[in-house]
């Protein structure tokens, strides 16, 4: 699978998160001035986190756990991505209508963040473990 594959750009997950987060900023640029250093700022840096954590995960793919690790603070970060969006929804700078859908793409997100975490083997570049990093280039 990771065969086709030269970028974590190329990865649905990393597609999905990209534009959710967009969508997160597009919608937090309405939020109240008083939220700048916290509402606002917490749910930028937590959509922002689940690329850059995919991203990370793609570049340790040589050692499974690293990679698996990378893949659960990604899964994490969609989670709290999605506290935050209960939180303006409930604060009402944000309507219901509005974070549905951004809601439902983390819970899609999560999905395929367990899936590739359930099935490192799948992803992980192998041969180029530990005893790689002795041979001399």
């Amino acid at each position: 699978m990771a065969d086709k594959l030269r970028s974590h750009r190329d990865l649905q997950v990393y597609r999905a998160a990209f534009e959710a987060a967009n969508a997160v900023f597009e919608h937090s640029r309405r939020f109240p001035r008083e939220e700048m250093y916290s509402l606002t700022d917490q749910i930028r840096r937590s959509s922002r986190s689940v690329t850059a954590n995919l991203a990370e995960a793609w570049r340790r793919r040589r050692y499974e756990a690293a990679f698996i690790n990378k893949l659960n603070e990604s899964e994490a970060e969609a989670a709290e991505t999605q506290v935050w969006l209960e939180h303006a929804v409930r604060c009402g700078y944000l309507s219901r209508t509005d974070a549905a859908p951004i809601y439902r793409a983390y819970e899609s997100i999560l999905k395929m963040l367990v899936v590739m975490s359930r099935q490192p083997e799948k992803w992980i570049i192998k041969g180029l473990g530990p005893a790689a990093s002795s041979l001399k280039v």
